[in-house]
């Protein structure tokens, strides 16, 4: 266990702050319409959210990844959908830190880092979800280009990301050690936005399609080398992991307080419902489980402040967190009772908001495996 920083306790009070104001009184029609808030994007930004583990020197504010997951948490309270945009923001920065060449960081990380662009991450297709090696988007190197053709789906922030991280396979006989990295920009020949999808919760998030039909790619934007792209994707995952076990923690958060202010206001049987014992155990129980998770994931962004390997760290944090916010939201929205299904209720889009934490960035079960073969040895 750590004491937290004073300037981590301000990224915390900052990001709370701004979410109060710019996000919690609009957040349900924003949900209502599916309006994604660009407006508020760029002022995240502007406060240095969107690049916080990138140092300096290349546009970021270098807060490092526990004050990202401080501030994501306090963005997920007051809006799960703005809280996805601001972790795949961050995630699209990962692969350029770590592989890209100084001219690919300066043409594009410093940009995403600083707020300026917008980053996506772009793995999942139709037929390759938990198994990329059965990824079909097909690199072909040319002169001095490659033409991508493909499908990517469920592609966070890609309507409106200035720069995408693409995985393509570029050798279909390798493989995962097939699979190459590839940084696109918006307008490139050959390149489009497809289908958009409606969704059951985080509807403020864009979530499209993404078509490349002989999509010429300068080779300069190969990322990293060719066949690291697997490599590039996984290192990318376990940042993104922190940030959905963060954003999981937030909604988790929500969800008890929820709870908490519904008990205290509602009565039957001639009193509060809070003094029954059935609602205090089930308030109990989320409040215990959240300070569990809460230093799970407080963890493994130290592990990755610190250094070191936090792949397992983050996989438990994701697992953990995400089943929690789901959990969370059932018993806030049981006690809640009929009201807590109607839409004029905050909870009931909690509900909707949870459920996918247990799926992107990495479903439940391939967190368990992950965890496994740390423990086994066979990563």
């Amino acid at each position: 266990m750590f004491q937290l920083t004073s300037e981590q306790e301000m990224v915390r009070l900052m990001a709370r702050d701004f979410a109060k104001k710019e996000l919690e009184p609009y957040a349900c029609e924003r949900d209502k319409n599916e309006t994604f808030p660009a407006d508020v994007i760029r002022k995240m930004g502007e406060l240095g959210l969107m690049g916080m583990m990138v140092p300096p020197e290349y546009g970021g504010s270098g807060a490092g990844a526990v004050s990202y997951s401080l501030a994501l948490q306090e963005i997920a309270y007051a809006c799960a959908s703005t809280a996805v945009t601001m972790s795949v923001a961050n995630l699209s920065t990962e692969p350029l830190l770590r592989f890209g060449n100084e001219k690919q960081k300066e043409k594009y990380l410093i940009p995403l880092a600083a707020g300026e662009k917008l980053g996506a991450f772009a793995i999942t297709e139709p037929d390759a979800g938990s198994d990329p090696s059965s990824m079909t988007t097909r690199a072909e190197e040319k002169d001095d280009h490659y033409l991508i053709n493909g499908r990517k789906i469920f592609i966070t922030n890609g309507s409106y990301a200035d720069v995408i991280n693409l995985i393509a396979r570029t050798d279909p006989q390798k493989g995962n050690r097939g699979l190459s990295a590839f940084l696109i920009e918006k307008g490139m020949p050959g390149f489009s936005v497809g289908k958009k999808e409606e969704k059951m919760g985080l509807r403020a998030s864009d979530t499209v399609e993404l078509v490349f039909d002989d999509c010429r790619v300068p080779k300069e934007n190969l990322l990293g080398k060719k066949g690291q792209g697997f490599k590039v994707a996984m290192t990318a995952l376990d940042s993104g992991r922190i940030g959905i076990a963060s954003q999981s923690l937030g909604l988790a958060r929500a969800c008890l307080d929820e709870a908490v202010n519904y008990s205290q206001n509602r009565r039957q049987f001639g009193k509060e419902i809070s003094s029954f014992q059935a609602i205090q155990w089930m308030i109990a129980d989320m409040a215990t489980q959240i300070e569990a998770a809460y230093w799970l994931v407080l963890s493994a962004a130290n592990r990755k402040d610190q250094g070191g390997s936090f792949t397992r760290e983050a996989s438990m944090a994701k697992l953990f967190a995400s089943e929690l916010a789901n959990r969370a939201a059932y018993k806030a929205l049981q006690i809640h009772g009929g009201y807590g299904y109607m839409a004029e209720y905050k909870i009931e889009r909690l509900y909707r908001d949870a459920r996918v934490t247990t799926i992107y960035e990495g479903t439940s079960e391939v967190q368990r495996i992950v965890i496994a073969r740390e423990f086994l040895g066979k990563g």
